[in-house]
Formats: C-alpha cells, structure tokens, sequence
C-alpha cells in the first residue's frame, strides 16, 4: 500500500493541487492519498473524495521566531552579492521599529552579516527546531504522522514559517519529503525554504539550477522537472468558456478590443490605480479607439483601494476575484483565501479572449503568455521621480530573464504606455516567438500532462 500525505497551505495550493488534475492523478497512481491541510476541512467537500485531515498551526513564539528570522537573514546574506532581488529583500528588513522583534531584526542582520555560511544556517535551523520540541503542536503532529504511517510526504509549497514543526516531525520519524518550489521567483529573490526536503519538483532546467545555486546541500538527482500544475487549468475542458459566454459573463461589447490590467497587491504593486487612470482617461478620450478596459484585481487583497477609480470610471469593467477568506485568526491571514472553480474559469476565460494584457510584472505575464496573447509590462517609478520604485525589479534576475527575452513590452512612462497598447492592438502577433522562448525557459514541460507527470514522479520517490 503506498500512502501519500499531500500538505496544502494556502488558496493558491488549493487551486494549483486540487482544482487542478494532480489530486485526480495521484488519487489513481497511489493507493491511498490524504490531505493535511492549513485550510479549514470544509472547503474540500466538493471536490475530493479523500480524506482531509485539518492541521493546527504553531504560534511562534519570539525565540523560535528569532531562529527563524536568524535562518532567513543568513541565507540572503549569503547570497546577496550579485544579486539585486536578494539584497533588495534583505534591505526591507532593515527595521526601525523599537518593538522587540524590530529592535531583534537589527541585531541579527548585525549578526548574520559575518555568521552566514551553511553551516552556520544549520545551527539556526537546529535552534528553531529546538523550540518545537515540546509545544502541544508538534506532539499532535507525532501522534498523527506515527498512526498515518506515510511513504511519502508532499509539501506543495516550500516557504511558509508554519510548515517547518511538520518537516520537523517528518524528519524525526524518517518519512520521506518532497516539495513543490511554488513560483518563478521563489528562489531567485526569496528567503530560505522552511526545512530542508529530501527531494524537490521544479518548473524548469532554469529553476533547478537555481535551486542548486541556493542551496549547495541538495543534490542535482533529486531534483526533478515537471513543469507546474499552476496553468494546468488553462487546457482542462471543464474551466473552458467560449467567447461569447465571456462577453455575456462580463457585459463586454463585442465589436471592442479588450484590454485586461491585471492588479498586483498593495505591497509590490503601488502604482496600479496610476495606471489604470492612464488606460481610463486614454479609453475616454479616444486616444486608444474602439477599445474597452477590464480589470482584474489581485486575490490576495480587499480591491477597497480601488472604489474611487469604480465610481469615477463607470465605464472600467471589474473582475473581483472570488476567493473567500476561509477564516479568521490565521498568522497569514491571506493565505486562508480560496479560490471558487467559477473564478478558475473567470481568469481562463479573461486569458483566452482578452486581446491585450498590462501587468507591473506579475506572474500574470506568465498566464497570459499561455494563450500567446501580448502583454505590457509599466514601470514608471524610479527614486527621482517620486513615485513607488518599481523600475527596481527590472534589476531582479526572474524579470532580467523576462527583460531579456523581449517577450513583453517594458514602458517607463505614459508616452510608452501608450505606444504599445496602440502597437500589440493593431500587431498582436509581434513577439510571439519571445513569448514561446520565455514560457519554454520558464515552464519546462508541456501543460498537458502535469498532474499525472507530478504524481508519478512522485511515486519512484518510495
């Protein structure tokens, strides 16, 4: 009997893994499949027919947060030099806040700025784990793992703080762990994984070299490319819309080109309603003719930034993502957004059938690119000019590789903005074959497959 526990964390896991084919191919390839799951059991009722177990989360107290936050500082300053996303991460954690764990960061980026090396990053580690040892959590984490007796533990995610109690557990008892690394950027500009895994799946021959990169330990047959069951729904049947359904849907005209801006969150993505007002006086005032604006926000914030745009432009046609926050009181609360199959197929439709895309380089980029549909990439800030620095993260290597590839259009200002909307409506095939040769780099393998691929990869790993 080959028994797979399958640990999901947050909303994007759940429509990634579930919402997906991977738990329908896993489900045939192993003989018993069982969720662990951050989320609330409730919202698996309808999709799953296996069993879901509901994982308490350990409140970390300040000294495992101390170890934890020592771990992720040494790895970013071990690996800051050359690397402009890292040491921009790591600049963020430059506090002035007098509150303990503000007054801590300090010290430890003092600290850590001389004691960072990989062995050192393991005495941090074995610190943390110290601190688990004796909380209830992890004793039910011992109780749970001992009566499931798996053969393979799935983290499909590699960096929330919360998993590290269960790899801790896992490692203890001599289960086998494998994880997910869950987006483009996640090694390249991100902090340290939340435990060290046996083995790993990445999207590309990029992201494992990548991983082998940052972490010197892990060992290059232990890794393997599947692609990710991220885009997967974009070839399913069942998330298929036609283009009329879709203008219906969105009360869109059909005789208009539609132009979707698609919204990061608050953090990263400051500038968003600048741009939008850009698009919105440039619609009204014909400057950019027969032509009509959607927006969708990001699922990971309420969209009430937005509401003064709304009434002003009554005109912009908004897509409110439906995911419902599945709980209160969780230490990310974000995360405890789930997403509907309704909002899956939402986004593939906006994917298929809008004829334009501008994004301030999200991953969005990457979706659109699966339809081979043009996309424009605003940064207008920079330190001079006052507005949020987002011409930063062009220095970031996941965007220096998009830059590179010329698969997108990168505008600066409202002049260039302009230009291009006006260039990918009238040419929407231009930079196809950029937009092929960046997908390829980034996504390895074919989407047709991918679940089926993950899980029987996963399977040898017994």
């Amino acid at each position: 009997m080959a028994k797979l526990g399958i640990v999901i964390t947050d909303g994007v896991g759940f429509r990634n893994f579930v919402l997906s084919d991977f738990l329908r191919e896993a489900q045939h390839q192993w003989e018993e499949v069982v969720i662990l799951s951050f989320l609330p059991h409730s919202i698996y009722k309808k999709h799953i027919h296996c069993r879901v177990i509901e994982l308490p989360v350990l409140q970390e107290s300040f000294v495992t947060w101390f170890f934890r936050k020592a771990k992720e500082l040494a790895h970013l300053q071990l690996h800051k030099r050359g690397n402009f996303g890292i040491t921009d991460n790591l600049l963020t954690n430059s506090s002035t806040s007098r509150s303990p764990r503000g007054r801590a960061t300090r010290l430890l980026l003092k600290w850590t700025a001389h004691f960072h090396s990989e062995a050192w990053i393991a005495r941090y580690t074995k610190q943390q784990q110290r601190q688990f040892r004796n909380k209830a959590v992890t004793r039910s984490y011992t109780d749970l793992l001992q009566a499931e007796n798996f053969d393979l533990l799935f983290f499909t995610h590699q960096r929330p703080p919360y998993l590290a109690p269960l790899a801790y557990v896992a490692q203890r008892l001599s289960i086998p762990m494998a994880s997910f690394i869950f987006s483009w950027d996640n090694l390249a500009s991100k902090g340290r994984m939340a435990a060290d895994f046996d083995y790993y799946l990445v999207w590309s021959e990029l992201m494992k070299s990548e991983l082998l990169q940052f972490y010197s330990r892990v060992r290059p047959e232990n890794i393997e490319v599947v692609g990710t069951p991220q885009f997967e729904p974009y070839i399913l049947t069942r998330y298929h819309t036609t283009k009329a359904e879709f203008h219906s849907r969105f009360g869109l005209e059909q005789s208009k080109k539609t132009i979707c801006f698609s919204c990061g969150d608050i953090s990263t993505s400051k500038n968003d309603e600048r741009y939008i007002r850009i698009l919105a006086e440039a619609i009204r005032a014909d400057q950019i003719p027969n032509a009509q604006l959607l927006v969708r926000t990001s699922p990971a914030e309420d969209p009430v930034r937005f509401r003064e745009l709304a009434n002003t432009y009554t005109f912009i046609i908004w897509n409110y993502p439906d995911w419902n926050l599945s709980r209160e009181g969780h230490p990310e609360p974000w995360s405890q957004r789930v997403p509907t199959e309704g909002d899956v197929r939402d986004l593939r439709a906006l994917l298929q059938h809008c004829d334009l895309n501008i994004n301030m380089l999200s991953t969005m980029s990457l979706d659109f690119m699966q339809f081979n549909k043009p996309v424009i990439n605003p940064v207008f800030g920079n330190p001079e000019n006052g507005l949020y620095n987002d011409q930063r993260f062009l220095k970031y290597a996941h965007i220096e590789h998009l830059v590179e590839s010329g698969a997108t259009k990168i505008v600066k200002n409202e002049t260039e903005l302009l230009e291009a909307v006006g260039y990918y409506l009238e040419n929407p095939e231009a930079d196809s074959e950029n937009r092929s040769a960046l997908t390829a780099l980034e996504v390895g393998c074919p989407l047709e497959g991918t679940g089926k691929r993950m899980a029987s990869t996963l399977k040898k790993w017994i």
